[in-house]
């Protein structure tokens, strides 16, 4: 396996914690986002993913792009640990818990959002930061409650790693490097900081990665 990554992308840092949870072995090809115009703008990484995203994970000749897919695909790849739960109600639940990371918080905090904010709408630094908190407070509210009537205290859903957990902790990651007031989520935090001690998710933080500057 190939995995298409840089090391400062969330959704390829939700690649990463997944691939080490499954314990798949697996070669890091670093695709810079940002030094010398970006490497996920030539054409050799777009033949690979033409969106010219991150993460996109090469399983012998299979390209699997988008980082909820890439978790679904490993899941029915690797049934062991289970990441999506076989029950329709839990699946569900921990669908929905992810999404509000994948679908709700993160597309409006991505890279290319925070430099069309910086370089079309001309927002300075504090600008773009208090933007990204505001959506992050926005999705945080809700993973909150929802937390506090599912999580068993130290995973989002029940006492086990679910791709819930696999979408939150990069995106925790992310509200501290942007110093979001994080006290109205005791519970999410609480989580986060389990995770943060799991050999799966220690490996796949940013600072632990080779492309690392």
């Amino acid at each position: 396996m190939k995995l298409y990554s840089y090391y400062r992308s969330s959704a390829a840092y939700r690649a990463r914690i997944a691939l080490n949870l499954k314990g798949c072995a697996y070669e890091l090809v670093p695709v810079h986002l940002i030094r010398d115009g970006g490497a996920h703008r030539r054409p050799d990484y777009l033949g690979v993913n033409p969106q010219g995203l991150v993460p996109a994970l090469d399983d012998d000749g299979t390209i699997v792009t988008q980082s909820l897919a890439i978790v679904e695909y490993l899941d029915a790849r690797f049934p062991e640990p289970r990441l999506i739960p076989r029950d329709p109600a839990e699946r569900a639940r921990v669908q929905s818990l992810a999404q509000i990371v994948a679908c709700d918080i993160h597309p409006l905090n991505n890279l290319r959002v925070r430099r069309y904010l910086a370089d079309e709408l001309g927002l300075d630094q504090d600008g773009v930061a208090a933007w990204s908190r505001r959506w992050i407070a926005d999705g945080f509210r809700a993973l909150e409650a929802r937390l506090a009537q599912w999580s068993g205290g130290r995973y989002c859903y029940g006492d086990g790693v679910t791709i819930a957990d696999v979408m939150l902790a990069p995106q925790v990651y992310n509200a501290r490097a942007l110093a979001c007031d994080l006290g109205a989520y005791p519970t999410l935090v609480r989580v986060a900081d389990h995770l943060a001690t799991l050999d799966a998710f220690v490996r796949a933080a940013p600072e632990n990665q080779p492309d690392a500057d």
